[in-house]
């Protein structure tokens, strides 16, 4: 008599093939390297959205007589956010820099197996919230945890159940 299925079966017998660094080191490899060429231009992107985030700020600020800086501080404040949120957890579940890397965020939670593995939009919101939150505090410390751990996950990576891996999409066909 065959046991009925549970809702954790098909994460436990069925493992994505991007959960497994030792047998599928393809996903893997030079992976430390693209993510910090990524987010360096991530940081340009960010710095782009920034500066036009001010120009708006001053231009509605000066319409408004200031009335309205408190709202575009807090705009302006959570610009980077938005743009890493809504970017991984976006359809192609990569920010720019990582897309110009060769690399995008994978989800090895609940849902890997829900829409090819990518992140679901609050997994973005809590990887990207961690990351600034970690970094806030060690300064760039935290991140050394990926040299430890053989997917190259940081802190913020496992608190959200997601992995950057090599985009797959590069190998088909």
């Amino acid at each position: 008599m065959a046991m009925p299925p549970t809702p954790f079966s098909r994460i436990i017998d069925n493992t994505p093939e991007w959960d497994d660094p030792w047998g599928q080191p393809r996903y893997y490899m030079g992976i430390t390297a693209r993510r910090i060429y990524a987010y360096l231009i991530d940081l340009v992107v960010v710095g782009l959205l920034l500066g036009m985030m001010w120009i708006a700020a001053i231009i509605v600020g000066a319409l408004t007589f200031t009335l309205l800086w408190p709202v575009m501080l807090l705009l302006i404040a959570l610009t980077p956010i938005a743009y890493h949120t809504l970017t991984i957890g976006g359809p192609r579940a990569a920010t720019l820099g990582m897309r110009a890397a060769g690399i995008r965020v994978m989800s090895v939670g609940a849902n890997a197996f829900d829409d090819n593995g990518r992140p679901s939009l609050l997994q973005a919101a809590v990887q990207t919230v961690c990351f600034y939150g970690s970094v806030a505090v060690t300064c760039w410390l935290i991140l050394g945890v990926a040299l430890f751990n053989p997917r190259r996950r940081t802190v913020h990576d496992m608190l959200a159940g997601t992995v950057v891996v090599n985009d797959p999409a590069q190998w088909s066909g």
